[in-house]
């Protein structure tokens, strides 16, 4: 059968009953005054690292369970079918705790890793620039030695959790002359001097999940703040970046699923000439597609969750995968909101919101043109 799901085991399937247990009580009522204020409560991080769902795959030494990333997915599946794009619980343990749990110092784990873990502390990555979007190459923020610290100026834009966050990790350039190479990754604690937030930025979706400008004005940063070694931060971000989309792609399947689940109810009930919108032979057709591809897509995300959790997973092949489950889902979810007719356009249905919150899937974590370019690299 095509919906029975290999890639998991009976425990993560318990583990998904809990999730779902948690987001009903603690998120979903929540939800609607978040996306009102365009950022969560603070207090739901504390409740997501006592039930443990946070730093999941960090070990157990560091405050996480030691487990694998088929429990994060799960996490990612749980939230995405119920249309939550915020807190960015995946962001904060599955994007920038593995730079720590890769690279960082003994020191460095036991500063950031417990507290990430116990939601005592959120943390963020910058590398976006007003100048430099998916050029993380070209950005032009810098960290510059002066004496025994590193003095960090610049910019950066529409930073995940940036509202929120106690720390950020920073692409940085320590030596402007040597491009790519030049590039390290810096943690700037949040209430250091120099450090600012710019405007609130109004997103068209995704609206519980906080963004934010960053500004950084010379702001001095001891050298324990490093994250490994000087001129290697290009690397390590292209060595975690596969990790971050398929996440992407976990999240965009997990959707996809979902407005179909919504469409099935809604045509099964819905009065029209005489029947219900699923008598419709045209209903009944697309939503045959709808089905048959996102079951396709389901089976392609899967595989790909097996790979990573295997250490198989490739650059290109997560970046193909990225660029073609973004843009079915979008397909898939513009083609469910048509059988809702004006109501599809209300945004007090999830179908509304969930067409609107995939067009940025196509944008960020890589844009889809250049993970095509990726793709066309290896042809």
């Amino acid at each position: 059968m095509l919906n029975t799901r290999s890639v998991l085991e009976p425990e993560h399937e318990d583990f998904r009953r809990a999730v779902a247990a948690f987001m009903e009580r603690e998120v979903v009522p929540n939800y609607p005054e978040w996306e009102k204020n365009g950022v969560v409560d603070r207090e739901v991080w504390p409740k997501a690292g006592e039930e443990g769902l946070l730093l999941m795959t960090a070990a157990e030494e560091y405050g996480g369970a030691g487990v694998d990333f088929r429990y994060a997915a799960v996490l990612n599946e749980e939230m995405s079918k119920r249309g939550i794009s915020g807190p960015g619980f995946g962001l904060h343990s599955d994007i920038v705790a593995p730079y720590f749990t890769h690279y960082g110092t003994e020191e460095q784990k036991q500063r950031f890793l417990p507290r990430m873990a116990r939601g005592e502390i959120i943390g963020s990555i910058a590398m976006t620039e007003p100048g430099a979007g998916s050029d993380v190459q070209n950005i032009k923020t810098t960290a510059l030695k002066d004496g025994n610290e590193y003095v960090v100026s610049g910019a950066k834009t529409f930073i995940t959790n940036g509202e929120l966050a106690d720390f950020v990790l920073v692409a940085a350039k320590t030596d402007p002359s040597l491009g790519a190479k030049g590039i390290s990754l810096i943690v700037v604690e949040t209430n250091r001097e120099g450090f600012s937030r710019g405007k609130k930025l109004d997103k068209m979706g995704e609206k519980a999940q906080d963004i934010a400008e960053l500004h950084f004005d010379n702001i001095r940063v001891p050298p324990e703040n490093l994250i490994g070694e000087e001129g290697k931060g290009f690397k390590y971000l292209m060595e975690q970046l596969p990790q971050e989309r398929l996440g992407l792609v976990l999240k965009c399947c997990a959707s996809m699923e979902a407005a179909l689940e919504w469409t099935l109810e809604h045509v099964k009930q819905r009065q029209a000439f005489g029947g219900v919108l699923l008598d419709l032979q045209n209903t009944r057709f697309k939503l045959a597609e709808c089905k048959t591809e996102t079951q396709i897509a389901r089976l392609y995300a899967d595989r790909l969750l097996e790979m990573h959790i295997k250490g198989e997973l490739d650059v290109a092949t997560v970046c193909g995968a990225k660029f073609w489950m973004s843009e079915l889902e979008q397909k898939v979810i513009d083609t469910c909101l048509q059988f809702f007719g004006g109501y599809g356009y209300m945004m007090e249905y999830p179908i509304a919101k969930a067409y609107i919150n995939a067009r940025v899937h196509k944008i960020y974590a890589g844009s889809n043109e250049i993970m095509r370019e990726v793709v066309a690299r290896t042809l």
